[in-house]
Formats: structure tokens, C-alpha cells, sequence
């Protein structure tokens, strides 16, 4: 059955998910609104990331349901799952994971070339970016001449690049300093809001929840705090 997920862009239904015998998810629920922040909080082998690569379409559940935009993502093939990902949904993870060779503006670049963009727009759209996000100057760099705020926001920047609906973020900052992250966080939730797009972040610090619109908890594979969900 659908959920009723008022103005719901994604969603999570009575999620449940295990590796081997050991439980991640024990039947989680959650949703995000067109434009909103949503931070998951929770502790460290709570089931957070777990849960944000279910709503992504990275993992699939053993049960429950995950939806985008009025239908099922946990129902489709691997296939369509990975176009979805690369059409729609942007990703920063913690240590941003550049690609070493690539300059940042190849990085930046990417998911646009990935998707068949010819080389000279996609160059051209991310070097959008860099003025917007402070990065002049380096887009020529590689990631080992980068600074770890720098990577961080050029992270963003590929995360963004694309105008994805929704934006998946696990700890963008849980490898940087308090003002390196404070940065990062300022420009990826300004840069979302601008582009009226939806961002999960998972993030254990209250300092960076406290970016979001609402935050919800996850706490031994369930999330405890309420939310929109309805099955």
C-alpha cells in the first residue's frame, strides 16, 4: 500500500533490512518534502546510513516499502535503480571520494558526463560552481592539492551539479574541522534551498542538524522520533 506522505518527494515505509544475521533496519519510517532538510541523527551502528541507502536505492529491503516521486523504488531492477541514481539523486559522502586523477572541475563534471553530456557543457556547467561554492582558482587542482574543506565543497559541487531532486548526504562533515564544516554546511544547505531540491543528511553532530528543517532519530534500527509516515 502507498503511504500517505503528505507533499512527500521520498519515503521510507516499515523499512527492514539485515547484513547476514545481524539486523540494521527493524521496520523504519521516513519522509522528506519537496525543498526540505532532513537530518538523521542516531548513533554510531544505529542503522542511519543504512537507511539513507534504502531511500537512494543503493540497498534493497527485505521488506517494506521505499518510494520517489509517487512510485517504488525498491521494485525496480538494478538497471533503473542506477539511472534513477545518476538522473535524479545527488550524493555527498564523508570523505567526499574524488576521483585522484581527475581535476575538480572533471570531478564536478562527472555525473553530467556520465549521463552523456558532451565534455565542453558539462566543463562548462561546473565551472558554475566553483564562484558559487568559493572555489576559484582551483579547477585545475587534483584532490591531493586540495584542503579538506576544499574537497568538501567541490564534493558539493558534484553532488549538485546535476540539479538532482534530492540530495543524500552521510556525514559530509564528519572528516573536517568545526570551521572547515561549518562552511561546507552553509554552502550545501544554501545551495539546496536555492535549488528547491530535498536533502537526507545523516550526520551524528547536533551542530550540523542543526542546519536541517526537521530532524529525525534512528536508534537501534528503528526511527523513534515521529514523523509522516502512514502505511
Amino acid at each position: 500500500m502507498k503511504p500517505e506522505v503528505d507533499g512527500s518527494v521520498v519515503a521510507a515505509c516499515a523499512v527492514v533490512k539485515s547484513f547476514g544475521p545481524t539486523p540494521a533496519l527493524r521496520g523504519a519510517s521516513v519522509a522528506a518534502g519537496a525543498g526540505e532538510i532532513v537530518a538523521v541523527m542516531g548513533p554510531s551502528g544505529s542503522g542511519k546510513s543504512t537507511l539513507l541507502h534504502c531511500l537512494a536505492g543503493i540497498l534493497i529491503p527485505e521488506a517494506g516499502q521505499v518510494w520517489y516521486a509517487g512510485g517504488r523504488v525498491d521494485t525496480l531492477d538494478e538497471s533503473a535503480r542506477s539511472s534513477l541514481r545518476r538522473d535524479r539523486f545527488g550524493f555527498v559522502f564523508q570523505t567526499g571520494q574524488l576521483v585522484p586523477e581527475l581535476t575538480a572541475e572533471e570531478n564536478v563534471a562527472l555525473p553530467l558526463l556520465l549521463a552523456g553530456t558532451r565534455r565542453a557543457k558539462a566543463i562548462a556547467e561546473a565551472r558554475e560552481w566553483f564562484d558559487r561554492l568559493g572555489l576559484d582558482g582551483l579547477e585545475q587542482r587534483r584532490s591531493s592539492e586540495l584542503s579538506g574543506g576544499q574537497a568538501q565543497r567541490v564534493a558539493v559541487a558534484r553532488g549538485m551539479v546535476a540539479h538532482p531532486a534530492v540530495l543524500f548526504a552521510d556525514e559530509p562533515t564528519g572528516s573536517l574541522d568545526s570551521l572547515a564544516g561549518e562552511q561546507v554546511m552553509n554552502l550545501l544547505t544554501d545551495a539546496a534551498r536555492a535549488e528547491g531540491t530535498t536533502v537526507i543528511l545523516v550526520t551524528h553532530d547536533p551542530r550540523v542538524a542543526a542546519y536541517a528543517d526537521r530532524e529525525v532519530i534512528v536508534r537501534d534500527g528503528q526511527v523513534i522520533s515521529p514523523n509522516r509516515v502512514s502505511p
